[in-house]
């Protein structure tokens, strides 16, 4: 039975304490600062419980370790668990920061653990449709990407760490474009990204009418902390071989909300929502008539990306050997697009991803 340490015990935490528990894992400690998460996590998990992660990395009963901090502490905490020895599930994104994430990289191709990072949307139902009949050659070559993460109205509360840019490095981009940007580089294989384009924006966050029906944000107050972040970012990414990636993420704006996704194929096209358990293929015709051909598949809805993800992470675990999929090399990849994409924001003009590389070397050594 393989040993879970959770380091950060708030719902993402416990949501990945309970789906490793029920897959067969045991779940053998977990840290947090905060008092109150500590006793609660023992109470439900009968879990060991730490203030840190430098006393949780050394408890023996520990094989694997799951970071669900907030994104700056991400980087001490990973590294510290592959240098004792554990494999290691770092939830999205890989860092706060494109140098924090290259230090976590170099951590990992040194370790003799594992590690993987957490973007379950990859394992739903839709996805791994999608993966099937691409594998088939169903939708030809794959052209353009259009990938949608759109809220009209939930920003995270001012005064949390999700509105801090020290602590979470960005906005809407770094918490739920991610996942957007990622599933897009994913479906088209990760080609060589070139060249990107983006506009990060900060509209609604300091503003004292802040419309909130829904009440997202019950806690909602301009005044009440830090909002240094975006809250919408439009993006362009293009690949060596002509493929394209067009972005839309947004914690809140004065649109329908979407987690469309939709790929272009030269034989076929597909859509789905992100997370979804069904899929939408779009084909077309000229036998006996010109004709359109609409296919919905259903996939089962029992089926979780997180579970999956999981799954992929404790068998690899129990095998030891490197994840196929949830590499650390493929989320750099998209941490490497992420920061060239508020790079572009900030010059107002496009960047090659080599350039982006360059500037952040230049930065690390500042």
């Amino acid at each position: 039975m393989i040993g879970v340490g959770i380091v950060g015990l708030g719902g993402m935490g416990t949501l990945h304490a309970q789906s490793v528990r029920n897959l067969g894992a045991d779940v053998v400690a977990g840290a947090d600062l905060v008092p109150e998460q500590r006793r609660r996590f023992t109470d439900e998990f009968g879990a060991a419980t730490y203030e840190t992660h430098e006393e949780l990395v050394v408890d023996d009963a520990v094989d694997a370790v799951i970071v669900t901090t907030p994104n700056r502490f991400h980087e001490p905490i990973a590294v510290a668990a592959l240098e004792a020895g554990h494999h290691v599930l770092v939830e999205k994104p890989l860092a706060h920061t494109l140098e924090s994430a290259e230090r976590i990289a170099d951590a990992a191709a040194r370790a003799d653990g594992i590690c993987m990072v957490g973007f379950h949307n990859r394992h739903a139902a839709s996805m791994a449709m999608f993966d099937e009949q691409h594998a088939r050659g169903r939708f030809g070559d794959l052209t353009h990407v259009e990938a949608n993460y759109v809220r009209r109205r939930g920003v995270p509360g001012p005064g949390s760490w999700f509105t801090d840019s020290e602590l979470a490095g960005g906005g809407a981009l770094l918490d739920i474009g991610v996942h957007a940007l990622d599933l897009a580089l994913y479906a088209l294989d990760f080609p060589e990204v070139v060249e990107v384009s983006g506009v990060t924006r900060t509209t609604f966050g300091t503003t004292d009418e802040y419309a909130d029906p829904e009440g997202f944000g019950d806690n909602w107050d301009a005044e009440a902390g830090t909002y240094d972040v975006d809250d919408s970012v439009s993006a362009f990414v293009r690949c060596a071989d002509g493929q394209t990636i067009s972005l839309e993420a947004a914690w809140a704006t004065n649109r329908q909300e979407s987690m469309d996704f939709r790929v272009r194929g030269t034989q076929a096209g597909a859509q789905f929502d992100i997370g979804d358990t069904n899929l939408e293929i779009l084909e077309a015709g000229t036998a006996g008539s010109d004709y359109y051909a609409d296919v919905d598949m259903t996939g089962d809805a029992t089926v979780t990306g997180y579970a999956e993800q999981d799954e992929a992470f404790l068998a690899a675990v129990a095998a030891g050997v490197a994840p196929e999929t949830n590499t650390v090399e493929e989320a750099l990849t998209v941490q490497r697009v992420i920061d060239a994409i508020y790079r572009s924001s900030e010059s107002g003009r496009s960047v090659t991803l080599a350039e982006s590389t360059r500037e952040t070397t230049a930065r690390a050594r500042r």
